[in-house]
Parts: C-alpha cells; structure tokens; sequence
C-alpha cells in the first residue's frame, strides 16, 4: 500500500457475481447474485449495488468533513442524502466500465452554496479520487 493508512480493512469473495463476499473480521457477509440485466437471476447483491453503497456513504461523509473544515461552506443538514447510480456496459474496445451518477440532496440549502460545497467534497472523497479519470461520474444537486 503506497499510502500511510489510517484504517485497512480485507474482504474475500468466492464464486465471482454468483458467490459470497465478507470481510475478514466476519463483520460484514452478503450473497452474490449476477443481476438479470447481465443473464443472471437477480438474487443477491452484486458488486455495482455495493461500490454505489460505498460511494454514496463516502460522498456524504467528504461532505461533512469539508463543511466542518471550512466555516465558508454551509454545514451538512441531518436529512441530507447522495443518491449514486452506478451503471456498468460495455467497453468500444474490450471489457466492462462503469459509470456513476451521483445525485446530493441537501434540503433547507441554497443551491449555489450547495454546489460549492459538492465541489470542495468531490476534491477529498477517496472514491472520487480513484473514480477520477478513470470512469466517468458526473455530480448534480438536486
């Protein structure tokens, strides 16, 4: 890991996007399934549900953060919410990608200051970090 990490955590997965995935300290254990959409039967979580979970929990959180940092910015309502809609197609050369959409709803906030603020948190949020440049993922207030 090229990073100094504040908190590393380990999962494994057996049986690919019809399998199980859990985390080494067995806090955490779900069932696979390949959704219908991809010729499989639907049943159980895949990974697109999972990384959508991951990146919408971490936006909201990066949020919080940049707005605690910076009087600047308006602070986090306890109703406030990140919708992510993560979308997985074919590649025009070869392959899969993603694609994600992330939609922030802040009730009671101006809208522009609402924006300044998605901004600061898509510059900190390590999901965005590792999205950026690789996939395409677009940011819009609701």
């Amino acid at each position: 890991m090229s990073i100094n990490a504040l908190y590393k955590t380990s999962a494994t997965a057996t049986g690919g996007r019809d399998g199980k995935a859990e985390t080494d300290d067995g806090s955490f254990s779900i069932k696979l399934g390949t959704p219908k959409e991809l010729g499989g039967n639907g049943d159980g979580n895949n990974p697109e549900q999972l990384f959508a979970s991951g990146f919408a929990a971490c936006f909201l959180s990066a949020m919080k953060f940049v707005a605690s940092q910076n009087k600047d910015l308006p602070a986090v309502p306890a109703d406030a919410s990140v919708n992510a809609t993560v979308g997985i197609g074919l590649r025009s050369d070869k392959g899969f990608a993603l694609a994600v959409a992330l939609e922030v709803r802040m009730p009671g906030v101006d809208r522009s200051a609402a924006e300044a603020l998605v901004a600061e948190a898509d510059t900190v949020c390590p999901y965005s970090h590792a999205t950026r440049g690789n996939i395409d993922v677009t940011l819009a207030v609701a």
